[in-house]
């Protein structure tokens, strides 16, 4: 199994970071896990062909977690797909769906390019299949099987949010957070899993700063719980992503960050700090996420 990190970001602009997007490569099959902007081209840069994930899971609906869906299916389907892609989301993915392609944002475009007799005779791969699940078993084919919880960061009255765990017919396993403050749920979907992927997106120092500026903190993890979450499930390894740009030295990043933390600590330095507070209470292999990072089991 092959885990690239697409996007590591969170939802400001970033130069150095691409928002939330993963891909895992198992034998010959692709799968992606959110689709945030960037996710195309990121594949592209690192050598890896879009046009071959047939299957996007969406953790949620925020828009650094799906901004790149539409380029996804517009350019794969320029670029001959074969198969018509599954996307697999919470309620509201087929709302989502419906408005962006032949019947929404993009009419115009597709119908546009349609009329090119290359495009027109694979027309059917931009009409996706799509599932909206419920927590449980979500997808399983001759090599993999998703399994899926309830995550707590938008309230689920507005949109469910979802964990996501895949275990391969070889015995291998990843579990990917999506976006959550602590979650019972998700370390139970994450026991004994080879890898965890977890959110981490504030390092400690900026959290209190958050809190007077009630900004959101309730609905993400920071890096002393991520610790204890990880060694509850007895995750043997461990990946640190969607960091909210606390490492930048982008000086527009910064300004545009000031609402969240003090300005005057964003850089390089909080990665050590993230590091520190994550391992007072996780002992095992810690990687903290950078675009294009990857990871093989």
């Amino acid at each position: 199994m092959k885990i690239v990190m697409l996007g590591t970001g969170a939802a400001i602009p970033d130069a150095d970071r691409n928002d939330s997007g993963i891909v895992i490569n198992v034998r010959d099959k692709w799968y992606m896990f959110d689709c945030g902007a960037g996710a195309t081209q990121q594949m592209v840069r690192g050598h890896m062909d879009p046009t071959l994930v047939d299957i996007v899971f969406l953790s949620h609906l925020h828009y650094d977690h799906i901004a790149d869906f539409p380029y996804f299916m517009i350019a794969t389907w320029m670029c001959n797909r074969e198969t018509i892609p599954t996307v697999v989301g919470p309620e509201g993915t087929k709302h989502f769906v419906n408005h962006l392609l032949e019947d929404g944002a993009y009419a115009k475009d597709i119908e546009a390019r349609a009329q090119f007799p290359n495009r027109a005779k694979n027309l059917h791969v931009i009409r996706p299949n799509v599932v909206e699940c419920e927590p449980g078993l979500i997808y399983e084919d001759d090599l993999v099987k998703v399994t899926a919880c309830y995550v707590e960061h938008i309230p689920r009255e507005i949109s469910p949010c979802f964990g996501l765990r895949l275990d391969t017919v070889d015995g291998q396993s990843v579990s990917f957070s999506g976006d959550t403050a602590p979650c019972d749920a998700f370390v139970e979907l994450s026991k004994d899993v080879d890898l965890m992927i977890h959110e981490c997106t504030f390092p400690e120092s900026a959290l209190e700063f958050r809190r007077k500026a009630q900004v959101g903190t309730w609905s993400h993890t920071s890096p002393i719980e991520l610790g204890k979450l990880a060694k509850r499930a007895n995750a043997k390894s461990l990946v640190a992503t969607h960091f909210g740009h606390f490492d930048t030295t982008n000086p527009v990043t910064k300004k545009l960050m000031a609402i969240h933390m003090p300005e005057e600590i964003i850089g390089p330095d909080l990665l050590d700090e993230v590091t520190t507070d994550i391992k007072k209470n996780y002992d095992g292999p810690l990687r903290l996420a950078h675009d294009l990072m990857r990871i093989d089991l």
